[in-house]
């Protein structure tokens, strides 16, 4: 006895031995209770030819309940099964359809058209039959729906991927922690040094001051008493011992030089000052809340902190326009153009130009900083301000500089800019509103 899903030899020798009447019945009773089984199971049980366009000459009447198309209008047309599988899942099935005659079985999952026109997935196992002799009898599928097991999955995917995003979120919330914290240790540390050194380099220029007009009054004295013997003793004797000690003194370069000495000096003394005042400004350690505050004064200060880093590499070129006072975060602010000032210096292989430029467009304040470096590849310009992503070698950079500028700026309601090309330099433009939305200033 044959059937759709090949030959049940067990089942003839029962026959053989039982009365035909009754063997009839049994028959029938089992072959019920099959179809029963099959138009039942959830799984579709369809068979098609072991060979070209694997036209199905059986399906299950649960094919209606779970696709909506009728048995004999799938088996009625020889490219049912192709036409209704995915365009994008095709490929993969297709190409791999003839490893069935060699494996013997084979399983994919793809998407296949419902009759409301909806693709459904499904995993579908395929086993080849074999006659007696061997040969490829017929091909038995397995079709079974997984749309909702797909829905799940796809569900957990992008929870994954949310809790990817918030995870990433997190470390950059706790990398602007510890820049913030390291902000305010710098903060601290300016304090400290403008205190410990302010009050000694005070009194030192003070000195300085004083010895300046202590050495010229000195050497107006002894050229008074030149003139003054000159006067009253006029001994050729006298006069040549004089000039002789004046010679071997050499009266005359030490007044130019302790002038000049004591000149630099307190030009040095100033310029100490000058260094403790911008660290404190780059800071701001007396107001780290919202403030209004001067761009400029916050760039001039960040080149004075940043200048050992740029001035071998790189000369300053600043051409400021006239902006407002803009509400902010200054010492946060300053970071940022510490950021891009020390990037484009890195960016400048061994001489080069960078621009500083700023003005107001669109009642945003802007400030553009351009190098004439290397430039960035365009393929990477999406991607320079990911956290820990660098160009740089390794140990070079950590990759948090632009990531963290981003987030500085786009606290501010603002936004970066940048435009690069390979070879010429790159600018980046950060674009601020003299009031950040939210921001309240703390007087």
């Amino acid at each position: 006895m044959s059937t759709p899903f090949g030959q049940f030899e067990e089942f003839e020798s029962f026959t053989s031995a039982t009365p035909p009447a009754a063997a009839a019945d049994t028959a029938t009773s089992a072959l019920v209770r099959l179809q029963y089984l099959v138009d039942n199971t959830p799984a579709i049980i369809y068979c098609s030819v072991p060979s070209g366009d694997f036209k199905m000459t059986f399906v299950s009447n649960n094919a209606f309940n779970v696709l909506g198309y009728r048995p004999e209008d799938m088996v009625a047309d020889p490219n049912f099964w192709f036409d209704h599988i995915h365009p994008d899942d095709a490929p993969a099935i297709f190409s791999s359809l003839a490893q069935v005659f060699v494996e013997g079985q084979r399983a994919y999952e793809y998407r296949f058209r419902a009759v409301d026109g909806n693709y459904l997935w499904m995993h579908d196992t395929l086993r080849l039959v074999r006659d007696a002799h061997g040969a490829p009898f017929e091909v038995m599928g397995s079709l079974t729906d997984i749309s909702g097991r797909k829905k799940m999955e796809q569900a957990l995917h992008s929870k994954g991927k949310e809790q990817q995003l918030l995870i990433a979120r997190l470390q950059e919330a706790h990398d602007q922690l510890l820049q913030a914290e390291k902000m305010a240790s710098i903060g601290q540390l300016a304090a400290g040094i403008a205190h410990e050194i302010n009050n000694p380099v005070g009194f030192v220029n003070s000195n300085m001051g004083t010895l300046q007009r202590y050495v010229a009054t000195l050497f107006d004295v002894v050229r008074g008493y030149d003139a003054a013997i000159a006067e009253l003793a006029p001994a050729p004797e006298l006069h040549a011992r004089i000039a002789a000690i004046g010679k071997l003194a050499d009266l005359d370069f030490l007044q130019d030089d302790a002038t000049e000495l004591i000149r630099e000096s307190m030009d040095g003394l100033k310029r100490v000052k000058e260094i403790v005042q911008a660290l404190k400004d780059f800071s701001h350690v007396d107001n780290a809340e919202w403030q209004v505050a001067d761009l400029h004064h916050g760039l001039d200060s960040t080149l004075t902190i940043v200048a050992n880093e740029i001035k071998y590499k790189a000369t300053v070129d600043r051409q400021y326009g006239q902006i407002p006072p803009v509400l902010c975060l200054a010492s946060q602010l300053n970071q940022v153009f510490m950021n891009l000032l020390v990037n484009a210096s890195h960016a400048i292989g061994d001489q080069g130009v960078i621009t500083i430029r700023s003005g107001v467009e669109d009642d945003m304040v802007w400030v553009s900083i351009a190098d004439t470096g290397c430039g960035i590849p365009p393929e990477l310009l999406h991607r320079i301000f990911e956290p820990f992503f660098t160009t740089k070698p390794v140990g070079s950079g950590t990759g948090l500089g632009l990531s963290l500028s981003y987030g500085i700026v786009n606290k501010h309601g603002g936004r970066i800019e940048v435009a690069s090309t390979v070879g010429s330099g790159t600018t980046f433009t950060v674009r601020l509103p003299v009031t950040p939305p939210g921001a309240a200033a703390t007087g």
